[in-house]
C-alpha cells in the first residue's frame, strides 16, 4: 500500500466516520489526539531504529506515516500541498544550504 492510498482511505474514513473504526475514534479526539499519536510513533520509530531490527523499524515508520495522513486529513492538507512544501524544503536544505 502506498502513502497515497493510505491518505485516500483516511480521507474517506474522515468523511464517513464509520462506527467501530479506530480511525473514527482518532478523528473524534481531533488534532490533539492525533498529535499525541504522531509524537508516540515518532519516538517508537527512533527507538526501533536505535535498538531493533530493520523490519521492526519499518513497522514503526509505517505507523508514523498513517498518523501523518490522519493529521493531514484533520487539518485539510492535501498531498499536493505537502509535496510542494517538500520540494521547497529539499531545495533549501540540500541545494542551497
Amino acid at each position: 500500500m502506498t502513502f497515497e492510498e493510505i491518505y485516500k482511505l483516511v480521507i474517506e474514513r474522515k468523511q464517513q466516520m464509520p462506527s467501530g473504526k479506530s480511525t473514527t475514534e482518532l478523528f473524534k479526539k481531533g488534532e490533539h489526539g492525533i498529535g499525541k499519536k504522531l509524537v508516540e510513533e515518532a519516538a517508537e520509530s527512533w527507538m526501533a531504529a536505535r535498538f531493533e531490527s530493520k523490519k521492526e523499524t519499518a513497522e514503526e515508520l509505517s505507523q508514523l506515516l498513517y498518523y501523518v495522513a490522519c493529521m493531514m486529513a484533520e487539518k485539510d492538507i492535501s498531498l499536493e500541498e505537502v509535496y510542494k512544501t517538500l520540494i521547497i524544503a529539499f531545495i533549501l536544505v540540500v541545494i542551497i544550504i
